[in-house]
Order: C-alpha cells, then sequence, then structure tokens
C-alpha cells in the first residue's frame, strides 16, 4: 500500500512540473520582428512576424531563438521574444519541503499565479566576433547615453545610494 502511495505521489510531482516545461516550447514576439534563415542579422529574411506572434521554440543558440512560425523554420533574435512561465506562490503559513509541495501540487490556501521570464545570453560567438564591423553611429549614440560625474553623483545621493570600496582583481586569481 505505501508502494503505491509514493508511486501516485510521484506521479502527482512530475505531473506539476509538467506544465512548466511545456510552456518554455512556447513563446511570443514582443515587438515585430524578422524571421531569419540563420543565426545572423545578415541573414536572409524568410518572413515578418507582426507583434504577439505564437511561435514554437525548436533550438536558443546565443542571441538568437530558433523558432517555427507562420509554418515556416527560422530564427529570431532571444530579445524580440517573451517567454511566459507560470510559477505558484502561496501566501499559506506552511514552509519547508511539504509546503512547498503542496504549493506545486497545488494545496494550501491562498496559492496564487505569477508570471516570470528570463533570458540570458553567454556572450559573442568566434563568428560573431569575425563578422563584426565598427559601426560609428551606434558608438556616438552609446557616448551620447554617458553621464558626468556631478550627475551621477547626483542620482546616487538621490537614490540614497551608498558608495562601497572594491578591491580590483589580481591578475591571474579567480574568485
Amino acid at each position: 500500500m505505501a508502494r503505491m502511495t509514493l508511486r501516485t505521489l510521484a506521479l502527482s510531482f512530475l505531473l506539476a512540473l509538467a506544465p512548466a516545461a511545456w510552456a518554455q516550447d512556447q513563446a511570443f514576439t514582443n515587438r515585430a520582428t524578422e524571421l531569419k534563415d540563420k543565426g545572423a542579422d545578415s541573414a536572409r529574411t524568410l518572413a515578418s512576424l507582426p507583434e504577439n506572434t505564437e511561435v514554437k521554440v525548436i533550438a536558443r543558440g546565443g542571441a538568437w531563438t530558433n523558432v517555427q512560425a507562420a509554418g515556416q523554420a527560422g530564427w529570431v533574435k532571444v530579445f524580440h521574444l517573451r517567454f511566459p512561465a507560470v510559477v505558484a506562490t502561496s501566501s499559506s503559513s506552511s514552509s519547508g519541503f511539504l509546503g512547498g509541495l503542496t504549493g506545486m501540487l497545488g494545496g494550501g490556501s491562498g496559492n496564487k499565479q505569477a508570471t516570470m521570464a528570463t533570458t540570458g545570453i553567454r556572450g559573442l560567438s568566434p563568428e560573431d566576433l569575425q563578422n563584426a564591423s565598427p559601426d560609428p553611429q551606434a558608438l556616438a549614440k552609446m557616448q551620447s547615453y554617458r553621464s558626468d560625474k556631478p550627475s551621477a553623483e547626483r542620482f546616487a545621493r538621490d537614490g540614497k545610494l551608498a558608495a562601497v570600496s572594491v578591491d580590483a582583481p589580481q591578475e591571474g586569481k579567480s574568485r
């Protein structure tokens, strides 16, 4: 009998996690964007996707995501996508392992749902570096956002931020 209860609990746990796994296969465009044949700005455009277009995520690679949309497979910039995920939160007084387990299984009082999305990019690929070219206009635009020291100090003071001294890392040593 205990073995049957354990199997039922394990199956319930896996079924509770399934929607989160399925949600990762779905995304929506957060702006009008282009579906490219490769993960590169210079790639050929296959289709124009309007804002809020539902796409199926096939694979992720750096700053680009391989998707299926409008009956075609192609690549979209990851920052042009919104990845919905549902997270259960609980305001009940139970805590610890059992409280978390019952919260994931939908038990307890005061359960709510919150939407969460995260995106991360590791860096530039060797191909990105090889194909890079200077863009003086982009550099000038970036430099226009620069702040002078008095403005930065005023911003920090208004935000009640405190100065923190951090030692520079020594060469050859990792944290």
